[in-house]
């Protein structure tokens, strides 16, 4: 049979754009499908937005640190609006950028949402297309609780778009999501609540990451209701009215309500039913290889909610057209997979937890840690601290993780990485001559 392409993509973010690119450079006929800006969640709505907003917001404290310094104090303000639509401007350069850069691949873009007609055929308005392979790259969507007055929050999607700087903030949901932007808008003047169902937040994180971060975001004026829910919103002329129940039980009032509950798999509409692509709670199904339960239709990135990192999707996309396109079959590795969370303070990690660790190696597991004041705040007068932290199989003195609260965390942990995913021991750290003075060094003085 003779198709309309050799590889159809449906969605245009980072899993996507990566794999057409790839199977294009082995001489594929790819087409790519995307309803939205093209871009996906990490530039339209995700990582590079939201990181130029955890950029803006660290500045705030930045005019009191000068003080201790020698610098006079400094009168400053804040143009909210200014900020949003710089962001959304470089958004937007940025999805230009990415059509180039599929133009000069020879991708050819198709806009409008694609929906599977049957396993070789979708539809885009009234124009049906067939390929011989078919690879879903949707992403993932924000997911909204049902209770009564749920229409008035907003999600990660919209917090971008606002036109007035909400001076209260309601931030519910304690995973990363939800911690980003409580510090972002703690960072950039609100007055911020957050609003989570446990003790602490970022649930399944290494819990010394997770109580030191939580202690730093209440340092900077972060108030936790902690072990809490909302029940229902009502919009008055004051605000939004939040009834809550748990430990917090009772009522707040806020100028907006960001919703980070969750995501989910953004599979409506697709018809994967016609096509015979099967989930599992929610996510298409694949193998290693990221081959769905139909032998010609693949699936990538936070669709198939392995590990929902834009790295990993583009890892997967090219690891899918190396095997399928470029005789070169391979799957990437999901173990040791090395994140952050940019919050204030910043944390990041790789490897396993110590929970984890324990459960897999019981009583051999050693853990090194250090608490300290970083030196740039020697002279601030700020109560900051820097956590650090290595996770020890004894018998093997492999290192299993490692993890750290502070500044500049992300580009620490990256470096760390390479160690751990090379089967790096406590000794090799030990034999390591530290960067003097720097906080990464502490990672090789551990005692």
């Amino acid at each position: 049979m003779t198709y309309d392409y050799d590889l159809f993509t449906i969605g245009a973010g980072s899993g996507g754009l990566a794999a057409s690119k790839r199977a294009a450079s082995y001489g594929a006929k790819v087409a790519i499908a995307e309803g939205d800006l093209v871009g996906g969640t990490c530039v339209i709505r995700g990582c590079v937005p939201k990181k130029l907003m955890v950029y803006a917001s660290s500045f705030s404290h930045l005019y009191q640190d000068a003080i201790g310094y020698g610098w006079s104090e400094v009168e400053s303000s804040f143009d909210w609006l200014k900020l949003v639509t710089a962001v959304d401007n470089e958004v937007r350069r940025l999805s230009k950028l990415h059509i180039s850069l599929l133009e000069k691949a020879g991708v050819e873009l198709i806009s409008g949402f694609a929906k599977f007609v049957d396993p070789h055929t979708v539809e885009i308005g009234d124009r049906k297309i067939t390929a011989e392979k078919i690879l879903i790259a949707v992403g993932g969507e924000a997911v909204k609780p049902d209770i009564p007055g749920i229409e008035h929050s907003i999600t990660s999607r919209e917090i971008f778009l606002l036109k007035e700087h909400p001076k209260r903030i309601a931030i519910w949901g304690g995973g990363y999501i939800g911690v980003e932007f409580a510090c972002i808008m703690n960072g950039l003047g609100s007055r911020v609540s957050q609003i989570i169902r446990r003790d602490l937040i970022l649930n399944g994180f290494d819990e010394d990451i997770r109580s030191n971060i939580q202690e730093g975001m209440t340092k900077h004026g972060v108030a936790f209701l902690t072990e809490s829910a909302v029940e229902h919103i009502e919009k008055t002329s004051e605000g939004l009215k939040l009834r809550l129940w748990g430990a917090c039980q009772g009522t707040i009032t806020v100028d907006a309500l960001l919703c980070a509950t969750g995501r989910s798999p953004n599979l409506e509409g697709l018809g994967l039913d016609k096509a015979g692509v099967e989930t599992v709670l929610g996510a298409i199904a694949v193998t290693k290889n990221s081959r769905t339960s139909q032998p010609h239709i693949f699936a990538v990135g936070d669709c198939t909610n392995r590990i929902n990192l834009t790295p990993v999707a583009i890892g997967e996309g090219r690891a899918f057209a190396d095997t399928e396109f470029g005789n070169n079959p391979r799957a990437i590795s999901h173990k040791n997979v090395a994140s952050a969370v940019f919050s204030q303070p910043e944390s990041a990690s790789v490897g396993l937890t110590e929970a984890q660790a324990r459960v897999k190696f019981g009583d051999s597991i050693k853990c090194y840690s250090s608490k300290f004041r970083p030196m740039f705040h020697s002279l601030t007068g700020a109560d900051e601290k820097t956590f650090v932290k290595l996770i020890v199989e004894e018998n093997t003195d492999i290192v299993l993780g490692v993890h750290m609260v502070g500044k500049d965390a992300a580009e620490i942990i990256q470096g760390m990485a390479i160690a751990v995913n090379m089967g790096a021991t406590k000794k090799d750290f030990d034999a390591t001559i530290g960067i003097h003075p720097s906080t990464a060094e502490e990672f090789v003085t551990l005692r």
